[in-house]
């Protein structure tokens, strides 16, 4: 068994999904064992939210799994707008395979686009990873 850790730092360059002032993103961060017959559901944590902030800082410690291992883990993120009396709104999402990462003890900045744009910054996540057996 082993320690995966994942450090929600920032997001980038998000785009505004709002009427009335800017985006106001959360990201949920969902981990499965993407398996070919029996997928393993490890679960999901939701970051802080934060207010009308398109470059987010976020600083958040959010898992912290035993893992057998990082065999067919898939790490999903979603970033999301909050609305208030509404649904939220999707902003950006990416999927990251952990066994291609090659993880060890030390912590593994992984930056992922979430957000293609033509015209614009493409939205990024940045994420710091470590998994320890």
């Amino acid at each position: 068994m082993g320690v995966l850790k994942v450090y929600l730092d920032r997001a980038t360059n998000l785009a505004d999904t709002d009427w009335i002032g800017k985006t106001d993103p959360y990201v949920i961060l969902d981990l499965k064992q993407d398996n070919w017959v029996k997928d393993r559901d490890y679960g999901y944590q939701v970051s802080s939210k934060k207010a009308n902030d398109l470059n987010d800082v976020y600083g958040d410690t959010l898992l912290g799994h035993n893992l057998p291992n990082l065999e067919n883990m898939v790490l999903k993120v979603r970033v999301m707008d909050e609305d208030i009396g509404s649904r939220d709104d999707k902003v950006g999402n990416c999927t990251i395979k952990l066994d291609q990462l090659g993880l060890g003890s030390n912590w593994k900045t992984v930056d992922r686009v979430i957000d293609r744009n033509i015209f614009t910054a493409n939205g990024m996540i940045h994420l710091r990873m470590a998994y320890a057996a």
